[in-house]
């Protein structure tokens, strides 16, 4: 009976082998992990940077502007109330105000042509709106809803003290440094921005401090930072983003020798143009949180 009972064990072990002696597989499989990865969501600056409504020609300079991580460096969200200082043809435009879009509010200060001094900077100035207007029109679903906001640079208000979480300004300070207006620009600054606000500023950046009236095109960075200081910002970090080492700030017309402009026309074209853009400070200022 013992040596029954042990055989019939033997046979019910090699029913469950293979005829090579290994075990067979079982009949129930293992889940399988999926072979697709999901895909992280996109995240709105990545969509606004990669907008088929972006000019091609301002995509060109992304490597030059680095606007992803200036934006980043600037902490730029989608839900902040974003004020950017007279925007020109709008290169930021395509960025921002698609990022803002949904969940934030994207607003251009753009300087009112009645309050210019003379008839041509009327003509300029309203150009420039007409030229925003257009490329906002030109894609609704992509830009929303954002505002145009005009301003006098003698009285510069840019909204409701205490209503924006940002103000941004790229390469216009030397603007004001040769009109003399940048200490009202930078007082309208503090005053439309939340305590606790950021301004970022992206500027040409002179060897040294520049005098009056300069007309290079290019600010000194202390000046710049000290400017923001009078007006009560702390500067809170400073960037070499868009630094560019190549630059000597010395050219015959000004930034304006240097790509995208290349004022010079064909005169030292190869030149300027391997020297690139120009060399830019990249600053981070707060409005103090306690007023």
């Amino acid at each position: 009976m013992i040596r029954t009972t042990l055989a019939a064990a033997m046979l019910v072990t090699l029913a469950a082998c293979s005829p090579s002696g290994e075990p067979t597989a079982s009949t129930e499989t293992a889940p399988q992990a999926s072979t697709a990865a999901a895909k992280p969501a996109q995240s709105p600056l990545d969509a606004a940077l990669a907008g088929n409504w972006r000019d091609p020609a301002n995509v060109a300079r992304d490597g030059w502007r680095h606007p992803a991580q200036t934006l980043a460096f600037f902490a730029v969200t989608p839900t902040q109330s974003v004020i950017e200082i007279t925007p020109g043809g709008g290169w930021y435009t395509e960025i921002l105000a698609p990022m803002l879009r949904d969940n934030g509010h994207y607003i251009a200060a753009v300087m009112d042509p009645e309050s210019a001094t003379s008839e041509g900077a009327k003509g300029y100035y309203g150009k420039q709106i007409e030229t925003l207007k257009a490329k906002l029109a030109s894609a609704p679903e992509a830009y929303g809803a954002p505002e145009i906001r005009t301003f006098d640079l003698a009285n510069p208000v840019f909204g409701e003290p205490g209503s924006a979480d940002v103000v941004l300004t790229f390469r216009n300070v030397h603007n004001w440094q040769r009109s003399q207006t940048a200490e009202v620009m930078f007082q309208g600054f503090f005053a439309v921005l939340k305590p606790g606000g950021t301004l970022g500023v992206v500027e040409h950046r002179a060897n040294g401090d520049v005098a009056a009236g300069d007309a290079s095109g290019y600010v000194g960075q202390d000046q710049v930072i000290a400017m923001a200081t009078a007006a009560g910002f702390a500067l809170e970090a400073a960037s070499e983003i868009n630094a560019n080492p190549a630059d000597g700030k010395d050219h015959e017309a000004g930034v304006w020798s240097l790509p995208p402009v290349l004022r010079l026309g064909d005169k030292d074209r190869e030149k300027y143009a391997a020297i690139g853009e120009s060399d830019r400070m990249t600053l981070r200022f707060r409005k103090p949180a306690m007023q």
